[in-house]
């Protein structure tokens, strides 16, 4: 009996640890942003609390942050004490060598999760909220409920970025997959200077977007000079002009995941399609595409996401010119947010809407390709 009581006022000390935890991560993130008291005056909190909040954001920032951390620390060391307390027994020797080790974890991952927190989480869990809000800066804001939203989906401008990256991001999926799997298995037959053209194709992944987008743009502007016309002539030239600008940077990038897969082929899986009289086009449909089903679905996984989120190239390279013609959701989200005044909450409700398109069809792809993966 005196045993339950015991184990029922841990568990209670444990969770009533984790709860004051979050509470520290929570109060000291909102008081290092300067946003505390403002939430809690517009959810209709005063008196002794609301004031706590004023006196909190007066405090430095590095107060606030090392009261989060502290927070962190007491919610992993209940963790730490649940988990060592689950471990076996017949462990316990090794387990009292590694015990100081395993409670240092902690002291290293504090520090990368509180600058996780600050840096990513909150902000984005910021901006989710700044798109129900009419806002100049994010310290000033009127909550307006789905307003932006409706003005995000009222604006022309955003439903034909949104198609033209659609399309333009199937078309990059189709050409850029294809190409790359062309190459990777084409350097894969054993031909000389393999290590050369593989480091040839890959090179052009590793320059900027920027700047590959103004090489581009002054390459193929002076081919279409030739027939008196830009890649800023209409939004056609633009998008295959993005196409081109795409499978030159990211082909490379795609056909060395494409080789690791070939290579990956049991020797004696060919061999016996061989031996039974499989042709190389048979070889290549029925055993090595679908062997290399896991480098598919990373191949277009990475493309369909780099295709949605393509900005710095389409800056570079067109500008969304003309009248907007061949901008791209990432761009248009750009300028909504930082050149239209007025629209900053309509800016962050299109990137919201952006993040759960991109999440979406991420996801889908995933499972679509996982599914059709073979167990090796």
């Amino acid at each position: 009996m005196q045993n339950k009581r015991n184990t029922g006022g841990s568990k209670a000390l444990r969770v009533l640890t984790v709860i004051i935890g979050a509470l520290m991560i929570l109060v000291g993130m909102l008081s290092a942003s300067g946003d505390m008291d403002k939430i809690l005056e517009g959810i209709g909190v005063g008196g002794g609390l609301l004031s706590f909040a004023k006196t909190m954001e007066k405090l430095p920032v590095w107060n606030n942050t090392t009261l989060a951390l502290v927070g962190l620390l007491l919610i992993g060391g209940v963790l730490n004490g649940i988990d060592v307390k689950k471990r076996d027994n017949a462990a316990l020797n090794s387990k009292l060598i590694r015990r100081p080790v395993q409670r240092l974890y902690l002291v290293f991952l504090a520090p990368t999760f509180a600058a996780f927190c600050l840096g990513f989480l909150y902000p984005f869990v910021k901006g989710i909220f700044l798109s129900f809000c009419r806002f100049k800066t994010t310290s000033k804001w009127t909550w307006v409920g789905f307003d932006n939203y409706v003005s995000a989906f009222n604006d022309p401008s955003f439903l034909h970025a949104f198609w033209y990256t659609a399309i333009f991001a199937v078309t990059s999926l189709i050409l850029i997959n294809v190409l790359s799997f062309a190459v990777a298995y084409a350097l894969t037959r054993g031909i000389r200077g393999t290590n050369i053209f593989r480091t040839v194709f890959f090179m052009p992944n590793l320059i900027g977007g920027i700047v590959l987008g103004y090489i581009w743009q002054i390459l193929l502007n002076g081919i279409l000079a030739n027939f008196g016309k830009t890649l800023t002539y209409s939004g056609t030239y633009g998008f295959w002009g993005l196409v081109i600008l795409m499978n030159w940077q990211q082909i490379g990038y795609m056909m060395i995941i494409y080789i690791a897969g070939i290579q990956n082929i049991p020797g004696e899986l060919i061999e016996a399609a061989k031996i039974d009289g499989a042709t190389n086009r048979q070889l290549l449909r029925h055993v090595t595409i679908p062997m290399v089903m896991p480098s598919i679905t990373i191949c277009t996984f990475l493309t369909l996401t780099n295709s949605f989120k393509l900005f710095d190239q389409n800056l570079a390279l067109t500008a969304g010119e003309p009248s907007n013609s061949s901008q791209m959701l990432a761009l248009n989200i750009y300028e909504t947010f930082y050149t239209r005044t007025g629209w900053e909450g309509a800016g962050q409700a299109k990137a919201v809407v952006f993040f759960i398109i991109v999440a979406v069809i991420a996801m889908l792809q995933n499972r679509l390709t996982r599914s059709k993966e073979v167990q090796q």
